[in-house]
């Protein structure tokens, strides 16, 4: 060791989660241990410390981003009623109303529920001509009552924005299932347009209370983990992003970035206004197997979000890294006959959630053995 100890100088550094033993070259010559100092299999050196070894792999390398998310429901909406009269009837919390279905009563005549994205506005009804009462709405009317299997695609070809008498005849067949008179007309107040189903997570209005203003509000059915992201960061995420998802149970599951927002906001808190002022933007995440995120809504959940991906690159144990003179790294490459050499190397992306680093340098292969402090 007395030879070595005059080529170079102990460094010990912390890499990772472990304190590593550098040994530095200023001279820029190869520093070889002699047989009796190198590790083993037992992994004792004479510096006294334990340590292994690990093969350079040639593999695909990802980083990551962790943050604190909240796992439930997409999309929120107040339902608001252009009805007449006194509440009678009100879903419970946590129901699912489904097209077709009925969203509340008022004077016991049911409001019912209809997928599209115009809301409703008028009363919808059969004019003198089929021409003569058409628009976004009449579409989405047909196209749910297609859907409702209460008239067929080709009954309302060629023109789907129509009220049409095939229209009127799936409106009867649909009034008629749900108990009322089959005028195949619907008055405003008699429906709701929403995008789709709708999970009800509160009661606006109270059982005999007058109807007008907001009834209920309410979820769509596709699961979401949403992510209030430090505006700071965000042009580090994008769509597209794959994420791993840890839910309340400790089980992870995968998921993708499907909006990142434009604007930010005040994180809520305690600061003026009720933000603390570290602005967020929000990132919303759909996990690739809903039915693996339970039911929990508003549950607290962790992402970790791949922002980066290298193929096909030299990778190495992240406390393999030796720290050399002039903020260069190193590692220690264990050669035939068991010597040891310092090859210089470059770094690339850290892998995290691996532990692993890109390397690459003159010398470095794939298959080689360096030296890494032993778990």
């Amino acid at each position: 060791m007395k030879g070595i100890a005059a080529a170079g100088t102990l460094l010990v550094i912390l890499a990772g989660a472990g304190a590593l033993v550098a040994w530095t070259n200023p001279f820029g010559i190869d520093v070889l241990r002699p047989p009796g100092s190198r590790p083993t299999s037992a992994g004792t050196q004479d510096s006294g410390r334990t340590t292994s070894t690990f093969t350079v792999t040639r593999r695909s390398l990802s980083s990551r981003m962790s943050v604190a998310g909240t796992l439930g429901y997409a999309g929120e909406y107040t339902v608001l009623s252009q009805a007449q009269g006194t509440i009678t009837w009100l879903p419970e919390l946590g129901q699912v109303i489904d097209d077709g279905q009925v969203l509340y009563r008022v004077d016991e005549r049911p409001v019912v529920l209809l997928y599209g994205s115009t809301p409703a506005y008028r009363a919808l009804a059969a004019g003198a001509r089929a021409a003569d009462v058409t628009g976004a709405d009449v579409r989405q009317l047909n196209d749910d009552l297609v859907a409702m299997g209460r008239i067929t695609g080709s009954e309302i070809q060629p023109n789907p924005v129509e009220f049409s008498w095939a229209t009127r005849l799936g409106l009867e067949r649909l009034q008629a299932a749900l108990g009322v008179p089959a005028t195949g007309r619907l008055a405003l107040g008699d429906y709701v347009f929403l995008p789709g189903p709708v999970r009800v997570t509160s009661r606006s209005a109270a059982l005999g209370g007058l109807a007008g203003g907001p009834v209920l509000k309410g979820t769509s059915t596709v699961r979401q983990v949403t992510v209030d992201l430090d505006a700071s960061e965000q042009s580090t995420v994008k769509v597209g992003d794959q994420v791993m998802i840890t839910l309340p149970s400790n089980q992870t599951t995968p998921g993708q970035v499907t909006s990142v927002g434009r604007v930010a906001a005040g994180r809520s808190g305690s600061g003026p206004g009720g933000s603390s002022g570290s602005p967020t933007v929000e990132v919303d995440i759909t996990p690739t197997d809903p039915a693996a995120t339970g039911t929990l809504d508003q549950a607290p959940a962790q992402v970790a979000i791949t922002t980066s991906t290298v193929l096909d690159v030299l990778a190495v144990r992240v406390d393999a890294l030796l720290a050399m003179s002039g903020g260069r790294y190193a590692v220690e490459v264990v050669g035939s006959g068991g010597v040891h050499q310092l090859v210089p190397v470059s770094l690339g992306l850290f892998d995290d959630a691996d532990g692993l680093v890109q390397v690459s340098g003159p010398g470095l292969a794939a298959g080689q053995r360096v030296v890494v402090p032993a778990t």
